[in-house]
């Protein structure tokens, strides 16, 4: 009888996300500094992301890495983040973090808030 497939959950970090998140670790001197992705109840579309710093893994964390910079989520956020890209965006105005996320039906006009598709 043969193994059941398991899928395997990823993320992607894009070359500018990766730059900046190593800017900030220099910035802040702190060689273990990650940045924290997290999928929380909420939002004016019934989630939404909660993106931090963060130089501590918990035991359910997952990371991700690209050029030597590091993204981390959580197991319980990593099914609604799977396949998902992480970019750093500098527009006129602002500069952010942007999730472009397949697992996203709709979203709310700040992009920070998702309802997941069913």
């Amino acid at each position: 009888m043969s193994e059941p497939q398991t899928e395997t959950l990823t993320m992607s970090i894009t070359g500018n996300c990766a730059k900046r998140i190593l800017a900030m670790r220099e910035k802040e001197n702190n060689p273990k500094l990650m940045l924290r992705v997290t999928v929380l109840g909420g939002g004016c579309s019934g989630f939404q992301y909660d993106l931090d710093w963060d130089d501590k893994l918990n035991p359910d964390d997952v990371t991700f890495e690209k050029d030597g910079a590091v993204l981390v989520t959580d197991e319980t956020s990593l099914p609604f983040l799977n396949n998902a890209e992480v970019d750093y965006v500098q527009e006129m105005i602002k500069s952010a973090f942007k999730i472009k996320n397949p697992n996203a039906a709709a979203s709310c006009g700040c992009g920070n808030s998702f309802a997941p598709k069913t």
